[in-house]
C-alpha cells in the first residue's frame, strides 16, 4: 500500500487547527505501522522550516516524534522538499532515515509507474519563483544562515514563510492566475501520462483533485486545513479519500484480522 499526502503545513493556523492536523497525522502514522505501507509526504509538510546542526523548531517535537516511531515500526516514508520546507539539511536522512527528495521523483509500485512532485514551479510564467527557488535552495546561502542566532534564524524563516504564503495565495486564488496555475499542472501531468507514467502525484494548489488523462490519472491531494485527504493506492484499487475516512477502514481492517486470528487460533 502506498499513502501520500501534502501541506500539511505545520506551524500556521489557528492553536486548534494545528493540534487538530498534528492528531490526525499522529493517527494516520499509527495505522500505517506494520502494514508493509510507503507513505509519500509530497511537500509542504511544514510551513516553514529550518535547521541548526545542534537546533530545531521545537513546536513540530511532536510531529518528529511520530515520524520517528512510525519508520521504527516499518513505515517506509519518503519527503518530497516544497516550496515551503526548503530549509531542511541532514536531520530527517540522518535521524529519521528519511531519504528527501529536492526534484521530482520516479518509482514504480504494483508494475505501474508513479511520478511525485510538489508542483511550485509547474505554473505557466512562474520564472520569478523558479529565480527565488534557486536563491532560497542554494547551499552556501543557506550555510552563512547557520551563524544567524536560532531564534533569530528560526522566527525570520516563519515570516518569510508566512510573505510567501501571502505573494502564492493571491497568485493561487484569484480567478485567472487559479486556473493558470491548475492548468500548468494539470498540462505538466498530460505529458507525464503520455510518456509512459500511469500515475502523476501533486499538491501546492490546495485543490485536491484526480482526473483521468488517456490510460493515466493525474492526483492533486488538496490541503490539510479544510479537508485533509491522502490518496491510496494498492495493486488493485486507487482513491483519494479523507485522512478520517482512511483512518476508520484501517481500524475497522485490523479489529477484523485480529478477531479472525483468534477463530482461527
Amino acid at each position: 500500500m502506498v499513502v501520500c499526502i501534502s501541506d500539511v503545513h505545520f506551524g500556521i493556523g489557528s492553536k486548534e487547527n494545528i493540534l487538530l492536523r498534528e492528531k490526525l497525522f499522529i493517527r494516520l502514522l499509527h495505522q500505517l505501522h506494520h502494514k508493509n505501507a510507503k507513505l509519500y509526504i509530497v511537500g509542504d509538510l511544514f510551513d516553514y522550516w529550518f535547521e541548526y546542526r545542534t537546533v530545531l523548531p521545537k513546536e513540530f517535537y511532536s510531529v518528529l516524534t511520530a515520524l520517528k516511531i512510525a519508520r521504527e515500526n516499518g513505515v517506509e516514508i519518503h519527503y518530497i522538499i516544497g516550496n515551503h520546507d526548503f530549509g531542511h539539511q541532514h536531520f530527517f536522512e540522518e535521524e529519521l532515515k528519511i531519504p528527501l527528495y529536492w526534484e521530482d521523483v520516479e518509482a514504480t509500485f504494483f508494475g505501474k509507474r508513479f511520478l511525485f512532485s510538489h508542483g511550485d514551479g509547474k505554473a505557466y510564467n512562474d520564472t520569478g519563483y523558479l529565480i527565488l527557488k534557486k536563491i532560497l535552495r542554494n547551499r552556501f546561502l543557506k550555510k552563512l544562515y547557520q551563524y544567524v542566532h536560532p531564534d533569530i534564524g528560526i522566527w525570520l524563516a516563519k515570516k518569510s514563510s508566512h510573505k510567501s504564503r501571502s505573494f502564492t495565495d493571491k497568485k493561487e486564488y484569484t480567478s485567472a492566475s487559479q486556473q493558470t496555475e491548475k492548468n500548468g499542472l494539470e498540462d505538466f501531468a498530460k505529458k507525464a501520462i503520455e510518456s509512459g507514467v500511469d500515475f502523476v502525484i501533486m499538491g501546492h494548489i490546495h485543490s485536491k483533485k484526480v482526473l483521468q488523462h488517456g490510460e493515466g490519472f493525474y492526483y492533486n491531494l488538496g490541503e490539510w486545513f479544510g479537508e485533509p485527504h491522502c490518496a491510496v493506492f494498492t495493486e488493485h484499487s486507487h482513491s483519494l479519500i479523507p485522512i478520517t475516512t482512511f483512518i476508520i477502514s484501517m481500524k475497522e481492517a485490523s479489529t477484523l484480522s485480529i478477531n479472525g486470528d483468534n477463530i482461527n487460533g
